[in-house]
């Protein structure tokens, strides 16, 4: 059975995610291919953090990853929050 025609499979324990994108079941807060809504790719240099594409290599809010946020005054600087 696959998720357009019965959603709710991507609930269910196991899932990949909670949303159904082209048969598919996935997380678009986390699926750089379907980053926020079906369909939308993030960049080759970036992530998906809550359904949005972030670099994580820049991102003051996402260093390194998602949700390493950066304490105030230092910049995020390939990864590493106040690098050098």
């Amino acid at each position: 059975m696959t998720c357009d025609k019965n959603p709710r499979v991507c609930r269910a324990q196991g899932s990949r995610g909670p949303d159904c994108c082209k048969k598919m079941c996935v997380n678009e807060k986390t699926d750089r291919f379907n980053c926020g809504k079906c369909g939308k790719k993030c960049k080759y240099t970036e992530i998906c953090c809550g359904g949005k594409c972030v670099n994580p290599m820049y991102s003051k809010k996402h260093c390194g990853g998602c949700n390493y946020k950066c304490k105030k005054g230092s910049a995020c600087q390939y990864g590493m929050c106040s690098y050098a």
